[in-house]
């Protein structure tokens, strides 16, 4: 089945990271708007999301240059997530957690979404070895 297949998801690079940076910016929108908390944590995750979204949209994402750049502000994202996610582990533990009355707005939850699709960006540019022609 395709859609289990690293080449499918790679094949369709440049929709994915047009949704990634349709989900940065809806992110950004909702703090702007004043929806959600100020958050920096959050602030780092969704503006990697959008690079790395913009990333994928290159018309040569293999070149080493884009491959080191990205994977650079990937890991910066992705340490950020992980941070974040891992201050909600540690609370945990401490048995002060709650995910709250908007559970979907947790921390804890969309700091393991930036996590999971800032690692399936910087995978998605590293792999990149689509060739264009002029």
């Amino acid at each position: 089945m395709p859609l289990f297949e690293l080449d499918f998801w790679v094949r369709h690079q440049r929709a994915l990271g047009v949704a990634a940076i349709i989900i940065g910016i809806g992110a950004w929108g909702l703090e702007l708007s004043g929806a959600v908390y100020v958050c920096p944590y959050c602030r780092v995750q969704r503006t990697v999301i959008v690079i790395l979204g913009a990333f994928m949209l290159l018309p040569q994402p293999q070149h080493w240059i884009a491959k080191y750049v990205g994977a650079v502000i990937g890991f910066l994202g992705a340490v950020v997530a992980a941070n974040q996610h891992f201050m909600s582990w540690a609370k945990i533990s401490k048995g002060e957690f709650s995910f709250g009355e908007a559970w979907y707005m947790s921390p804890f939850l969309l700091s393991a979404c930036a996590l999971f699709i800032i690692i399936a960006q910087v995978w998605f540019i590293v792999a990149s070895e689509r060739k264009t022609t002029l």
